[in-house]
């Protein structure tokens, strides 16, 4: 099983936050234990989404 996590940024900076990095990872340690994979983590703003796994944040 696999998750995407999408959210936006009412501020129009899509750029992931370093609460948006740790909640990542909390959510990805999580979801380790009931098996699901988290592919990704867009964040969207006023211009272009933004892929943490584009990143390499993920």
């Amino acid at each position: 099983m696999c998750g995407l996590k999408v959210h936006n940024h009412p501020s129009g900076d899509a750029s992931p936050s370093r609460e948006d990095r740790e909640m990542t990872e909390t959510m990805r340690e999580a979801l380790e234990l009931l098996e699901v994979k988290v592919l990704d983590h867009v964040v969207v703003g006023a211009g272009k989404p933004v892929s943490m796994a584009a990143l390499h944040l993920i």
